[in-house]
């Protein structure tokens, strides 16, 4: 019995010798790609939501009450300065102006007459200027009914694009009632607004005509084929946003763009001593960056990395690594927290100038 329990505890005391945990560093076999962060002055493309506004967009309201008697135009349609667009009922406005226009043809023949008698001392300078006072006030009554003649015919005030129709042929419409809008889309303003840390940097270096153009992202994500030009900026800033307006302005030659559309303002904007990774020496845990820094001992670490901005195949840090230190480009997946490797070095600049991504 004896010799049996000295048998079982050589075997236990084997077993926690044999079977506990391991505190060697696994060694990775294969020779891994290492490189280092890269400061370096750059450009990114900052995005922007914008909102698309027509140069002019009036609303075409009713001068006068009446019956709509002819539209001429079509929603949608293209119309030049000065077409006729609507026409209502204008009758009674006619018989107003007919009523007007013999008052003042009667007050001419009177004045012609007296200014005859005055000539010949027939009558007094008074009475002549009574006549003619009368006249004048004939005349202007009749101006007043051409005046309100033409408030019958709705004529386009610019060249510019139909809106749909808010009233039908027949309609009895009030004065000011709305019958349609008209957009002047030659020429697009659009408005993004930019936080305040960017517009100080914007004014910082506005000279710089990359900082003044910028490009539009449709809405089908293709870029518009004309650039435009940041022209005007708001004078106040959002107090709950902490967000300015800019304005950029956008030909529109093929008349491609509407009132009311949106899109993305694509900015180029300089960034001074960026610190930049390839985005393929990154991985991600629960929506969070981080890399593989390699200690002097060729141990790699996990380290949290936060993203300042995106590039084509690159990251700009905000934190997490720096210059001076080596980060896994290569072998990501073969690694795990605690190993150690055997690597080799390439240097920053080649690694980023293989990945096809120009910097300044």
């Amino acid at each position: 019995m004896k010799r049996v329990l000295i048998l079982m505890s050589l075997i236990v005391a084997v077993c926690s010798t044999s079977c506990g945990p391991k505190t060697e560093e696994k060694e990775v076999p294969n020779k891994l790609l290492v490189t280092s962060p890269l400061m370096k002055d750059t450009t990114i493309i900052q995005d922007y939501v914008c909102q698309i506004r027509a140069i002019q967009h009036i609303e075409i309201r009713a001068l006068e009450k009446g019956y709509l008697q002819k539209i001429y135009v079509d929603e949608g349609q293209l119309v030049k300065k000065g077409q006729m667009m609507f026409q209502i009922m204008p009758m009674m406005y006619e018989a107003e102006m007919q009523k007007a226009q013999a008052e003042a043809d009667f007050a001419k023949t009177e004045y012609l007459n007296a200014k005859l008698l005055a000539d010949s001392n027939v009558i007094s300078k008074n009475q002549l200027a009574l006549v003619k006072a009368k006249y004048d006030k004939a005349k202007a009554e009749l101006s007043l009914s051409r005046v309100r003649l033409g408030f019958t015919e709705i004529k386009a005030p610019f060249d510019g694009i139909m809106d749909r129709f808010q009233v039908r042929l027949g309609s009895l419409v009030d004065e000011g009632d709305l019958l349609t809008t008209l957009s002047d889309n030659s020429r697009l303003w659009v408005y993004f607004n930019v936080p305040e840390a960017q517009y100080l940097n914007f004014k910082t270096v506005s000279q710089s005509d990359n900082m003044k153009n910028v490009r539009l992202l449709m809405a089908n994500n293709e870029i518009y084929e004309y650039p435009g030009v940041v022209e005007t900026i708001e004078a106040d800033f959002n107090n709950e946003t902490g967000n300015i307006a800019f304005r950029a302005t956008f030909p529109n030659p093929k008349k491609l763009l509407r009132h009311g559309e949106t899109g993305s303002i694509q900015m180029v904007v300089p960034l001074k001593h960026a610190l930049i990774i390839p985005q393929k020496a990154t991985f991600e845990i629960l929506e969070k960056k981080y890399v593989f820094v390699v200690d002097k001992d060729n141990v790699v670490h996990s380290r949290e990395i936060v993203i300042r901005s995106e590039m084509p195949d690159l990251y700009v840090l905000k934190s997490g690594v720096k210059t001076d230190e080596r980060i896994l480009l290569e072998g990501i997946r073969k690694v795990r927290e605690g190993d150690k490797i055997t690597y080799k070095y390439q240097e920053p600049n080649s690694v980023i100038s293989n990945l096809k991504v120009y910097t300044e």
